[in-house]
């Protein structure tokens, strides 16, 4: 940003200033979407250093997850449920791009996740990403992707059905929602790959064990799992 952007920008500011999406407050020079104070405050949740995490309990005895993390956890009405909300539905791509930097950095020197060859973010049906303009998970996996320096795939995984919310359902009713609605356009792709699987929240795992059963139905897949948010219910 020149001088003079900066100069139309903090005048536009007086009049229409820019608000953090958690707190509430005004958000001064080098803040975007969210101010310092919130970001130091975010509740992560380190659970790429604990192996038996609660993240990966989702997936004991339901498929073969190799590490499984979410950046940070939040109760339903906190004000970092807010931060999701203006990722996934308010147009704030830029937001889930800056969070999945700020994820990978805490990743990049963990050995668990030294062998990872590709970042795939779970899909959108079409349907549902031109009706939302974007897939959230693609803006998160990039961002974490600049950081991991590894390529990210978002053409291979695609799902084949249009699926309802998941929001009100339980587990199992989650599960069957999403049992059979994925595929992999090219599978040969991730023979003998170790899969980073990547989403906004996890909160029951339906979702992104039903990618992982078609990512290892190939020959010497590995997969792990990394969300943005962990909904602790």
């Amino acid at each position: 940003m020149n001088h003079l952007e900066q100069s139309i920008s903090g005048f536009l500011g007086l009049f229409f200033p820019e608000l953090c999406v958690t707190c509430g407050k005004r958000l001064i020079s080098q803040e975007r979407y969210v101010c310092f104070e919130c970001w130091h405050d975010l509740p992560v949740t380190n659970f790429h250093l604990e192996p038996e995490n609660k993240v990966a309990q989702l997936f004991w005895g339901r498929t073969t997850v190799l590490n499984a993390t979410a950046f940070f956890s939040y109760k339903k009405g906190s004000k970092y449920q807010q931060l999701i909300h203006f990722v996934k539905y308010k147009g704030l791509k830029e937001l889930g791009y800056e969070a999945g930097k700020k994820f990978a950095y805490q990743l990049i020197d963990s050995p668990a996740f030294a062998t990872i060859d590709m970042l795939m973010p779970v899909p959108l049906h079409q349907r549902k990403e031109k009706q939302r303009g974007y897939n959230q998970s693609d803006w998160i996996a990039r961002g974490m992707a600049e950081v991991l320096q590894k390529p990210v795939d978002t053409k291979n995984l695609y799902r084949k059905e249009y699926t309802a919310t998941q929001t009100r359902r339980n587990r199992y009713e989650r599960w069957q929602n999403v049992e059979s609605v994925f595929g992999l356009r090219e599978p040969e792709r991730v023979n003998e790959k170790h899969v980073l699987l990547i989403d906004d929240v996890v909160t029951t795992g339906s979702t992104l064990e039903a990618c992982a059963v078609h990512l290892l139905k190939q020959p010497g897949t590995k997969v792990s799992i990394a969300t943005l948010a962990f909904a602790d219910i």
